[in-house]
């Protein structure tokens, strides 16, 4: 605590200078207070909405199959507006509730004994501890198909001379005081986000399996999880972003518009670093419309090379330090499609010097970046310089507006930056390692059908970015998952790296 200062021995001036601080530290306790309560405001409004769509008559247009995962949605955006008010008011003494009273799990399920005693059982006085008793909890565990319970045993340890009692800590857990391993939990995550299965089909899932657990239940665990990992998905875009190579694309994903009848489409973005980079990560970031500003606003001072589309979302990056890189498999897109409606004999020419560049890639793919340079600048480089007088010579000869006159300008509009993967190694001569990762994306809509709010579909995608970057690193996402999750309350935030997916294994093995 620091002593006040005596005010006798300030002069005028010196109390001019302490007056003045303590009015500016006023001033910012005051903003801090402020800022402090509009977000507790924010997110009480942003509960109530949700509350009163999962709890009042709705009349929307919704078969009882969507409606079922719509409940889901909700039910696990409260639980973790609820999580983020909690941890908002940490600070603020609150009064204390009355704890529901939880149903014991069932005693058939077996059970594995894990004892808690303390590291010594030596008082400080010297006397033997004895041990008076214990303290038992119960942890829900989960294999595929199997429910196990963990007994937790914390014995008590006293000292009769001083009446003292010793007693190992509460291990900490994501979800506090909850009944969930790390196993149960990386389980729901996974078959939700990897595998595609709503809640209620695990929930018949589980029932199966010997224990019926309430689909709000397996939301408000999937929406505390949610906010839990946030800090880990976090530090893996500021990783990723320290990249000099970066993949873009986006795809849309039906989103439920609140007060509607039907659902508008959103979007969700994915960024992801180069096969060959040292850091291999995918973040996805869910916007609700597909406006340039989300990607401005996700690759706000980087400044590096962009491999993307000719969406014109990504041109205003370019004026300020991105430099575009094109993606030779829309441009050979455009030909495919020509060759595959009508046969076309410029696409197929056009698809072969095409296929050429790619023959290149194939063989360059397991040399050092200097030296990929320097066999694209050899081989690749007099190719495209032939390819495109090619489609000079031809474009001359088609007529405006027609299918092979939009297949040649394609290329010709965008030919600088389609070449400049010659003069960078590290740079890859296509998109599509940014639309492999996508593709969960897609696999998912067809089972989930729509996201039920901004909130659910930005949980999703910090999920699935850490699942997916597991699976980059050739990690198995359920082990990762369940291991970070465990190590995850008790880890420093400094340290909060070494849980990252291209870092777990190293940290894994010191």
């Amino acid at each position: 605590m620091t002593t006040p200062p005596d005010l006798n021995s300030l002069n005028a001036n010196q109390l001019r200078q302490l007056a003045a601080q303590l009015l500016a530290e006023s001033a910012e306790d005051k903003k801090r207070l402020h800022n402090q309560q509009l977000l507790n405001d924010k997110l009480k409004h942003e509960l109530a909405i949700l509350k009163r769509h999962h709890f009042g008559k709705s009349s929307e247009a919704l078969n009882a199959h969507q409606t079922s995962l719509l409940d889901e949605l909700v039910q696990a955006d409260i639980a973790a507006v609820e999580m983020e008010l909690i941890r908002s008011a940490a600070s603020t003494p609150q009064p204390a509730k009355r704890q529901p009273k939880r149903s014991p799990l069932p005693p058939e399920l077996p059970r594995q004994i894990i004892e808690h005693e303390p590291d010594n059982t030596q008082c400080d006085c010297g006397c033997q501890l004895q041990r008076i008793g214990e303290d038992v909890s119960e942890k829900l565990d989960y294999t595929p198909g199997t429910f196990t319970v963990e007994r937790h045993i914390r014995g008590k340890w006293a000292c009769k001379r001083c009446e003292r009692i010793t007693q190992a800590p509460v291990p900490p857990q994501i979800i506090d005081k909850g009944i969930p391993t790390s196993g149960l939990l990386a389980h729901l995550l996974i078959a939700k986000y990897a595998d595609h299965l709503p809640l209620y089909r695990q929930e018949k899932i589980f029932a199966r399996a010997g224990l019926a657990i309430s689909r709000s239940t397996l939301a408000e665990w999937v929406g505390r999880c949610g906010v839990a990992l946030q800090p880990l998905v976090d530090a893996l875009r500021k990783e990723l972003l320290q990249q000099p190579v970066l993949h873009a694309d986006e795809t849309p994903v039906p989103m439920l518009a609140p007060g509607k009848k039907k659902t508008h489409r959103a979007y969700i973005w994915a960024y992801c670093s180069t096969s060959t980079a040292t850091v291999n990560a995918v973040v996805y970031d869910f916007a609700e419309t597909r406006a340039g500003a989300n990607a401005r606003t996700f690759l706000e001072g980087w400044q590096g090379k962009l491999v993307c589309d000719d969406y014109s979302g990504y041109k205003a990056g370019f004026s300020s330090g991105i430099t575009e890189i094109g993606c030779m498999a829309h441009a050979r897109r455009k030909f495919y499609d020509l060759h595959l409606a009508n046969k076309s004999q410029i696409a197929e020419q056009a698809l072969q010097q095409i296929q050429r560049l790619y023959d290149i890639e194939r063989e360059a793919k397991a040399l050092t970046a200097e030296a990929r340079k320097q066999l694209r600048q050899e081989h690749s480089k007099p190719i495209l310089e032939s390819l495109h007088q090619w489609l000079m010579q031809h474009r001359q000869k088609m007529p405006n507006g027609s299918a092979t006159a939009k297949a040649i300008d394609y290329s010709l509009k965008r030919w600088q930056a389609l070449t400049r993967y010659c003069d960078d190694g590290a740079v890859p001569i296509d998109n599509n390692h940014v639309e492999n990762q996508i593709r969960p994306w897609a696999l998912g809509r067809s089972n989930w059908l729509f996201a039920g709010s901004l909130r659910s579909g930005q949980r999703a995608a910090a999920i699935m970015s850490l699942i997916q970057s597991a699976k980059l690193n050739g990690h198995d996402p359920y082990a990762y998952l369940k291991d970070v999750m465990q190590r995850l309350p008790t880890q420093r935030a400094s340290a909060i790296g070494e849980l990252l997916p291209h870092n777990w294994a190293i940290a894994d093995k010191v």
